[in-house]
């Protein structure tokens, strides 16, 4: 039999992340974004003391446009730098999941990047209230989060009846 005309597997509801596992990866998602935040601000706050412009950080706390532009920065850095390179965030690697395609194989950087851009949409929290909980990162970036054993599981399986 060809190669090509192989059957692949695809994601199914039974490997999706469940809610409360979607919930913790935001929750530990959302501090470490808090910690990388106290972090940057400390570090830009000594070098800003160190050149003598110690207006700066008070600058960045006091200003909505600078606070949301630095808060957006991390945000993209950390999603595009955990999942591109290590497939899944902090909070993705306590509630054992993990960002796949259709057929359940690892994302490329430009998915990741569609992904991450698209958690900038307002309001795009509220996409989660569906069933199953894809939010408008994975449904317009193609992606699944799921929960990476019963993928392995069910890959297994899938690929053992051929």
């Amino acid at each position: 039999m060809e190669e090509n005309n192989r059957k692949q597997f695809k994601v199914t509801d039974d490997v999706m992340a469940k809610l409360e596992q979607r919930f913790l990866n935001w929750f530990l998602d959302s501090v470490m974004l808090v910690l990388l935040f106290l972090l940057l601000i400390t570090i830009v706050t000594a070098v800003a003391y160190s050149y003598g412009k110690k207006e700066l950080p008070a600058y960045l706390m006091i200003n909505p446009i600078g606070q949301f532009t630095f808060i957006t920065i991390i945000r993209l850095i950390y999603y595009i730098a955990m999942e591109t390179w290590l497939g899944r965030s902090v909070g993705k690697f306590v509630s054992q999941t993990i960002v796949v395609n259709e057929n359940g194989e690892r994302v490329g950087h430009e998915v990741i990047l569609i992904r991450t851009l698209c958690r900038l949409i307002p309001f795009y929290e509220f996409s989660f209230f569906g069933i199953p909980t894809r939010g408008w990162h994975d449904s317009i970036s193609k992606t699944y989060v799921v929960d990476k054993k019963r993928l392995e599981e069910k890959k297994a399986q899938f690929y053992a009846i051929k």
